[in-house]
């Protein structure tokens, strides 16, 4: 098993490389994610690229789920999406891959707002001298 995610990690020529520890802290982001994307008897198709791309952007570390019982061609989709995508791959657990790609510009900022202060409550002297 261990040899063939190596060959598909080493299939993502163009991603940057992930150590372990940093694989390891991906991994336990991913956890608690659900699919985002799924990729259907028809393959890769641009519109599944595109959404890949989209949710990349988006997010930076995605599950993908893939249909079809065929364990090779999940590897190959795995370094297929890696390739066209420029994403590295985190983790293949049976039909869900795990891909992460940095996003080069981080979000803007939001302003916090500050809640409104709320009004001192009334005492009952202030009833009286009011």
């Amino acid at each position: 098993m261990v040899g063939l995610l190596q060959l598909a990690f080493a299939g993502c020529f163009n991603m940057k490389s992930l150590s372990a520890a940093e694989r390891r802290l991906l991994k336990s982001r991913a956890h608690a994610l659900r699919p985002v994307v799924t990729v259907g008897n028809d393959g890769l198709s641009p519109a599944v690229l595109k959404e890949i791309d989209a949710s990349l952007k988006a997010h930076d570390l995605i599950k993908i789920r893939v249909t079809g019982d065929d364990r090779d061609l999940r590897q190959a989709l795995l370094g297929e999406i890696c390739s066209r995508s420029g994403a590295s791959p985190v983790q293949h657990i049976g039909k869900i891959l795990v891909v992460y790609r940095e996003n080069p510009e981080p979000p803007a900022p939001t302003a916090k707002k500050r809640p409104a202060r709320k009004q001192p409550r009334r005492t009952k002297q202030s009833y009286q001298s009011g």
